[in-house]
């Protein structure tokens, strides 16, 4: 499923925030005006379907900002071609569901809005921030598991009400709940079990579990392209865990012929959601080197690929540089 060491560092400097009383005042003082004008969501109960929204630049102060005085606003950059965005995407909207108005999901397409992206600072997809009262936090860059993602939520939930006194939406399931019994089952795939265990193995930090579950799809599919991408992911976040980030940038920038040391920092590169980065290094290293370094440094290449899904532009890319390393 997802790497693990990602930047979750955000929602510690929320306590940083100077303009925190303010803020908290600017919110009140917006909720207050949309109960006195009788608006929309004030004291409203909303939708289940309605936690999860797709937003653009037009409406973002609407569907944003201004919904961020009443509850905190989870922003999910992704992008169609984005094969980590793929597993993040339906992750947080299913936390949004179930979280029951504790936060609003707020979904944006990058390719379209290439505007919030720069005002972000977005550097790679996904990439996850919070608006709490008009104060833009980033939470993380890169996919995660979904043990760490409950737990910076949570904080982040916490922060907004304990600083600004945001307590969320209330939610009506009225209809909605009515609709979804009526709803047919879908059939379970042969693999659904296994896949299922493999993603609660991740979610538990059983990572080696989470990897043989990946293996038993494979072993009987080897075609499946959810074991296969679950599967390099699951092999990176054993790679990484119990590396020390510091030290690994350090080795590699005082040791770029060091083969081993470029490839732990692409590995943190990739993990970080910075995947030109990781592909680059590598194929430098594999430029620069021969025999069984530059073996490795191909095959490590060749496995970031897999976590990253052979549809991503940026592997089409690597690949083409790749070739002409090689040939």
């Amino acid at each position: 499923m997802q790497p693990r060491n990602m930047s979750m560092s955000g929602v510690v400097d929320l306590a940083a925030v100077k303009a925190a009383q303010e803020a908290k005042a600017k919110a009140e003082q917006a909720r207050a005006e949309a109960a006195r004008q009788g608006g929309s969501t004030a004291g409203a109960a909303v939708s289940p379907s309605s936690l999860v929204i797709d937003v653009d630049e037009a409406g973002f102060e609407r569907e944003v900002l201004q919904r961020s005085t009443e509850v905190p606003v989870v922003i999910d950059f992704w992008a169609e071609w984005c094969e980590p965005c793929k597993q993040l995407s339906p992750l947080l909207e299913r936390l949004a569901q179930e979280y029951n108005g504790r936060f609003l999901l707020a979904k944006i397409d990058v390719d379209a809005n290439q505007m919030l992206m720069q005002q972000f600072g977005v550097q790679g997809i996904p990439a996850v921030f919070a608006v709490v009262a008009g104060q833009a936090l980033p939470l993380f860059q890169g996919a995660a598991p979904e043990a760490q993602i409950r737990q910076t939520l949570d904080q982040l939930i916490q922060v907004g009400e304990e600083r600004f006194g945001l307590t969320g939406l209330a939610v009506d399931a009225g209809a909605e709940g009515q609709q979804a019994e009526a709803a047919p089952e879908v059939p379970a795939g042969p693999y659904d079990a296994l896949l299922e265990a493999a993603v609660q193995a991740l979610d538990a930090g059983d990572l080696p579990g989470a990897v043989q579950a990946y293996k038993n799809v494979l072993s009987d599919d080897p075609a499946n392209t959810e074991a296969k991408l679950g599967l390099a992911q699951a092999e990176l976040l054993q790679r990484v865990q119990n590396l020390d980030p510091q030290q690994v940038r350090k080795d590699a920038a005082e040791k770029p012929a060091d083969v081993a040391a470029q490839i732990a920092a692409a590995d943190l590169d990739l993990v970080g959601g910075h995947v030109e980065d990781a592909f680059g290094r590598l194929i430098d290293t594999v430029r620069r080197t021969a025999g069984d370094d530059r073996d490795a440094a191909r095959v490590r290449l060749l496995e970031l690929f897999e976590v990253v899904g052979a549809d991503d532009p940026r592997v089409t890319s690597a690949r083409t540089q790749l070739a002409r390393v090689l040939f």
